[in-house]
Formats: structure tokens, sequence, C-alpha cells
């Protein structure tokens, strides 16, 4: 019985850990794009006012080069022009989703 328990719980902590366990969410990063970066870039279709010098999270989720790790990444140290952000890796995660979104 304690090696079916022992089974038992170390094939729950495996799933626990497994990729996509912990699954970013795109509607968490669509409101944190809009508290943190909608000052700056244009983050939703029917957003009307944005700084000109940057580009919108569509152009950005669009572009040949974009991948949701890498920019997830980026958003954890990010470039000198950004404002320093208090974002966790799960916010830059769900952050990237949400661009994500935007490719289709």
């Amino acid at each position: 019985m304690n090696l079916l328990r022992l089974f038992l719980a170390v094939t729950a902590a495996l799933v626990l850990a497994a990729p996509g366990a912990d699954a970013a969410d795109p509607f968490h990063g669509k409101d944190l794009a809009q508290r943190w970066c909608a000052a700056c870039h244009v983050v939703a279709p029917g957003q009307t006012s944005a700084s000109a010098d940057v580009p919108p999270f569509m152009t950005i989720a669009r572009s040949p080069n974009f991948s949701a790790a890498g920019i997830a990444y980026f958003l954890l140290d990010p470039h000198p022009k950004m404002p320093t952000l208090p974002l966790s890796r799960i916010d830059a995660d769900d952050l990237a989703a949400y661009m994500q979104t935007l490719k289709e």
C-alpha cells in the first residue's frame, strides 16, 4: 500500500511539473498590456492613442521573427528605451501569449 501511495505521489508531481501545466493566460496578458503597455504601444484593436515611435503589438506579433518565448524573455530584460516593468516570469509569459493571439 505504501508503494502505491509513493507511485501516485511521484506521478502527480510529474504531471504538475510537465510543460503546459502552467499554460500562459492571454486574458491576463491583455489586462497587463492595457495596464502597463498601452501608454506607449497600441495593445488592442480600437485603441486610439499611443506613441508614434513604438510599434503596435499587432505589428510585433506579425513580424516574421515573432516568438512568444522570445518576447517573454525580452520583457524580463527590456531595452533601455523601455521602462523597467514589475513583471514576473508568469506575467511575461501571459503578455507574450496575449501578443500571440494578435498574430492571427
